[in-house]
């Protein structure tokens, strides 16, 4: 980001997530007076944590070379960044099925090399757990993953050395303009008492809430797309213990580290989403948060290890620990592509309140070059 702004700015960043916490953390170190707030009573606690744990370097996305090649760019400079938060001790694999494949292994090769991403043949240990009837090739590779606990604790650190104000439990439930600015209504929900503050600038880093205060405010819904997605969490056998494997590209899973509980997280293109729905499918508006609250939890688990042990058949051996529960959004034309570019509506209906979201954690970077590049602290 640039090195200063010309005056102090008043800024309220609404969503504790990594972005939310990252950009107060970058605002703040900029000059500006931040505000940051988050409805549950801890940081990092929804969607920055039940996840894949995923640093991604640009393999999983041989559809979308722009969002490979913009992987490409950030994986390095999050791994240097968040050292101390990386698990990089286990061996990757990315491996081509044959059946129903979107890309084959020669594509896929093509790929990695046009986007500059290290890929070898993998070892012959690797191999021999594959059903060769299904995989076609499998290809070592360069990718991490994060602990988000770890993540967390740094970044609450570093929140704190750049004295952004943090309040826990507290909502943001209407936006009103305000001369240049925005009025903003919170919701303390320990007291139950509320509060309005002004911000020039207002960044909604709320993930599937974006919408939620266009909807209580009268402003168009950005379109969006959400899951009700399970991450289940395993002990697998011993070939697989420093081992991540990622079968693509179609209707396949991958099996990754997941290090805050020492465990493998496992997921399937097919039965990880339980179900969908979009933002305007239905008149009015459906919170995520009510939906996820009042969700009916039956796990796929037994459906995605069937499935999986297909094409390695040692996943069979697996056992069920728990599962992540989370609302995914994405954006509605990333799923010609798989393509995962960030949201970022600057103004979004008001002036000075904008919306922000990340399809995954090392984006974030593309966050602030957006807000440079629309002058919006100038």
């Amino acid at each position: 980001m640039k090195d200063s702004v010309p005056a102090r700015k008043r800024i309220l960043v609404i969503g504790g997530g990594f972005f939310g916490m990252y950009l107060a953390e970058q605002l703040a170190r900029q000059g500006c007076a931040v505000r940051l707030v988050e409805k549950d009573p801890a940081m990092m606690s929804r969607a920055s944590y039940a996840n894949q744990a995923r640093v991604h370097n640009g393999y999983h996305y041989p559809r979308s070379v722009l969002t490979a090649l913009r992987s490409r760019l950030s994986f390095p400079r999050f791994v240097e960044e968040f050292r101390e938060c990386i698990d990089s001790g286990f061996e990757k694999y990315y491996c081509i099925a044959a059946p129903l494949g979107k890309v084959s292994a020669k594509q896929f090769l093509k790929f990695c090399e046009r986007i500059g991403a290290p890929c070898t043949p993998a070892p012959h240990g690797i191999r021999a757990l594959c059903n060769p009837a299904l995989i076609e090739e499998c290809f070592s590779v360069q990718e991490y993953a994060f602990d988000a606990v770890k993540l967390r604790d740094l970044m609450a650190a570093r929140i704190a050395a750049a004295q952004v104000h943090c309040s826990t439990e507290t909502s943001a439930e209407r936006v009103t303009p305000k001369g240049d600015g925005v009025m903003v209504e919170l919701l303390h929900a320990a007291s139950g008492e509320h509060e309005t503050v002004y911000a020039d600038h207002v960044f909604n880093c709320t993930y599937s809430r974006i919408n939620f205060l266009p909807a209580r405010c009268g402003l168009d819904l950005v379109p969006l797309k959400h899951e009700m997605t399970e991450m289940c969490l395993v002990d697998v056998p011993d070939p697989f213990k420093r081992v991540g494997v990622t079968v693509m590209c179609g209707p396949f899973f991958s099996v990754m580290p997941f290090p805050p509980v020492g465990l493998h997280s496992f997921s399937h293109v097919r039965y990880t989403p339980h179900y969908e729905w979009r933002d305007g499918d239905r008149p009015g508006f459906f919170d995520a948060e009510d939906r996820f609250r009042g969700d009916l939890r039956h796990s796929a688990w037994r459906y995605m290890q069937k499935d999986a042990a297909r094409y390695f058949p040692v996943l069979s051996e697996c056992e069920y620990r728990d599962s992540l529960w989370e609302v995914k959004t994405v954006l509605p034309r990333s799923e010609s592509d798989d393509s995962r570019p960030i949201l970022f509506l600057p103004h979004y209906g008001l002036k000075g309140f904008h919306c922000v979201m990340g399809g995954k954690i090392d984006n974030v970077y593309d966050v602030l070059e957006s807000i440079d590049a629309h002058n919006l602290l100038s």
